[in-house]
């Protein structure tokens, strides 16, 4: 179970990667204005999604502790990113507003994931 829980986490890891590199890449444009959410931000919150909803079920199932506190906290915070990424996946322009948003939640949750124990 350990190793499956393992691989969750990476998957997980290169979620968190894709959403926040693909924010990250794009911030030379925020400055310009013509920022846009890209295909590789959507694609990783939602597997930010499903690896998170799975590493839950799977630490329940081999008898772990799960602080749902936070794991709502995370997942009310990826709901938001995601909805915001994928509503305006299809503009030319993102609004400075949303895309500061994504890039500061997805920040926030993953301070959250590492600092809160």
């Amino acid at each position: 179970m350990d190793v499956l829980i393992n691989v969750f986490v990476a998957l997980h890891i290169i979620g968190i990667a894709s959403l926040l590199g693909g924010f990250l890449t794009q911030m030379k444009a925020m400055g310009a204005g013509t920022a846009r959410f890209t295909p590789a931000m959507l694609h990783g919150a939602l597997t930010m999604l499903v690896t998170g909803v799975a590493l839950v079920g799977l630490n329940q199932a081999d008898d772990q502790t799960v602080n749902n506190v936070k794991i709502g906290i995370k997942l009310a915070l990826l709901v938001v990113i995601l909805a915001l990424v994928y509503v305006k996946r299809d503009e030319e322009k993102a609004d400075k507003g949303a895309f500061i948003a994504v890039g500061a939640l997805t920040t926030v949750n993953i301070f959250i994931a590492t600092v809160w124990t």
